[in-house]
């Protein structure tokens, strides 16, 4: 017999709703809208060929961490980080001297650190 799991109230600041998990369906498609998508932040065509022609120039992943291994331990590198936060819109987005190659774990850890405000601010 599966639990039931005692109702919520959304964790928006200020409503009122309860939920069975997380957000209401209010509160849920307000925040996505006010997100904007992948496209309009940068993340099109053009930078899927940047990240790719640099992950090629820098296969292994190049966090803190990975660095003080010797290249041939270094795990392969998925994800490109842009090391100013801004992502391709900003005034340095397609620049490689901006650009870090990661594996999708350090690049998610890095980027939950270095939000301001971020999902993972409780941990600093």
């Amino acid at each position: 017999m599966a639990q039931r799991r005692a109702l919520q109230v959304c964790p928006t600041p200020g409503c009122p709703t309860l939920t069975a998990q997380g957000r209401c369906a209010s509160c849920q498609a307000s925040a996505s809208s006010m997100r904007g998508s992948a496209r309009a932040k940068g993340y099109d065509s053009r930078w899927e060929r940047t990240r790719e022609a640099y992950l090629r120039a820098n296969p292994y992943c190049a966090c803190d961490g990975c660095l003080l291994l010797p290249a041939l331990l270094r795990p392969v590198a998925t994800e490109v980080n842009h090391i100013d936060g801004l992502g391709p819109n900003g005034p340095r987005g397609h620049d490689w001297t901006n650009l870090q190659a990661m594996t999708k774990a350090h690049h998610s850890r890095h980027t939950a650190r270095e939000q301001p405000g971020g999902w993972n601010d409780r941990e600093r």
